[in-house]
């Protein structure tokens, strides 16, 4: 599968952003979503995921109650919706997939637990 992120740019801080994650290729729904973000400086870090038929969702705690991740199977299409801005939210976001779901219920929070990556879109948050 093929991941191609976008809705990335310039925001103030304490406004919205929705940045997508489209597929090529298999079938979406065969897939769990993940979202990972890298600031300038830093490890990328994960973000959030959404499980194949989007009934389960997890967040890192530094943006849970502010971000909200989506999916339109019948669109191939992953959503990461973010809110309440901060700088410190400035980074380039990757979506990426993980083709294999142990159980129900599994977190997938590292960055080798996913299988395909799209190429990043910029977010950058001004105070």
């Amino acid at each position: 599968v093929q991941l191609q992120a976008s809705g990335g740019g310039l925001v103030q801080a304490g406004g919205s952003l929705r940045v997508s994650c489209a597929a090529f290729g298999r079938t979406f729904s065969y897939y769990v979503m993940g979202w990972f973000r890298q600031a300038p400086g830093k490890e990328r870090e994960f973000v959030g995921a959404i499980s194949r038929s989007g009934g389960f969702t997890y967040y890192a705690d530094s943006v849970k109650g502010r971000f909200t991740i989506a999916r339109d199977n019948a669109k191939n299409t992953a959503y990461l919706e973010m809110e309440s801005l901060k700088p410190e939210d400035t980074a380039v976001y990757y979506c990426a997939a993980r083709t294999t779901d142990t159980y129900a219920g599994s977190r997938y929070i590292r960055e080798y637990q996913y299988d395909y990556w799209g190429q990043g879109t910029l977010v950058t948050v001004s105070s």
